[in-house]
């Protein structure tokens, strides 16, 4: 990999580590909603294990809400000010 020379090198740079790491993340927080529910579901005869799950289903919820969001906005950026690749959606021709 070069040395970045200029500022859209840095943020070439930095939106490809955020692409990389924002799916990753968002795994991990799948998971800890996925646990969450088991944990919800299994024990939901004991109130602080019932009460642990909601809990780590919420936060898994509010962590792949700021994923989504963060990869979105990235995403976005690199499109309209040109830093990135931009996804290029197929359109239907005019109607004549």
């Amino acid at each position: 990999m070069k040395d970045p020379r200029t500022f859209a090198d840095i943020i070439k740079i930095f939106t490809g580590l955020i692409s990389l790491a924002v799916p990753v993340v968002a795994a991990l927080a799948l998971l800890a909603f996925l646990k969450g529910l088991v944990a919800f579901i299994a024990k939901a005869g004991d109130e602080k294990s019932h009460a642990e799950g909601k809990n780590l289903m919420v936060w898994g919820l509010v962590a792949l809400f700021v994923m989504v969001s963060i990869w979105g906005i990235v995403r976005f950026l690199s499109g309209e000010v040109g830093f990135g690749p931009t996804l290029k959606l197929p359109f239907l021709p005019p109607v004549k």
